[in-house]
């Protein structure tokens, strides 16, 4: 066998072998440096973004009315513009879960703020307002 031949046999095998090395997954099988899926706190969840203008209209309202010592809630950090994490995606990949349980249009996100109640999905600054203020039992 000549040289030339040797050479486009190599090639071949070479290709065979790469194209099954990423046809089988195997680079896919490294583990990544994402972090685990947030867990449903129990109770009342509150998605929402520091940045957020509706979030911070819902934040004043609760500071305003000593929400947080009426009502029992946690409030989970999402991604919002190009703030982002691996934690802040997790808790995202949950609102987006817990939408979908409510029948929510998911295809362009959740919007936030984004409130959970254990059974209930509430969207936008005055449905969450409005849960607070009949949670802490202002008129």
């Amino acid at each position: 066998m000549d040289k030339t031949a040797i050479a486009i046999i190599i090639a071949i095998v070479l290709i065979g072998g790469l194209f099954f090395i990423f046809q089988s997954g195997f680079f896919s099988k490294i583990p990544s440096t994402s972090v685990t899926p947030t867990p449903l706190p129990a109770g009342v969840v509150l998605f929402f973004s520091p940045d957020c203008p509706h979030c911070k209209v819902v934040e004043d309202f609760i500071t305003a009315n000593n929400i947080d010592q009426k009502v029992k809630y946690t409030k989970l950090e999402v991604p919002f513009y190009t703030k982002t994490s691996p934690q802040l995606v997790a808790n995202g990949e949950l609102a987006i879960q817990l939408a979908q349980g409510c029948k929510m249009d998911v295809s362009g996100g959740v919007g936030i703020p984004f409130m959970y109640d254990g059974k209930n999905c509430l969207l936008g600054q005055d449905e969450v307002i409005n849960f607070f203020k009949n949670a802490a039992g202002i008129q």
